[in-house]
């Protein structure tokens, strides 16, 4: 079984709310965003203040929960964007 090595970057809030701004993760593979968020959730300190769907790019391209991951891919979790 291989192992990806997903880093995830958390913006704004989400920095906030976990105390960091990014953490890197390991997941079997083939895994999704989804899995990684899950990952994120159950393994952080407060990680469950993440929404289980939340705003994601892999690679600075925004995508679906259910974009495959490759190891090595930079995960970025934004909050809800308000406009105004």
């Amino acid at each position: 079984m291989s192992i990806l090595r997903i880093r995830c970057r958390l913006f704004a809030r989400y920095a906030e709310l976990l105390g960091r701004d990014e953490v890197t993760v390991e997941l079997p593979a083939p895994a999704v965003v989804s899995d990684a968020v899950r990952r994120l959730r159950d393994v952080l300190p407060e990680g469950r203040l993440l929404p289980e769907r939340p705003l994601v790019a892999v690679n600075q391209r925004h995508v679906l929960p259910g974009e495959p991951l490759a190891d090595g891919d930079e995960l970025a979790l934004f909050p809800p964007l308000a406009g105004g």
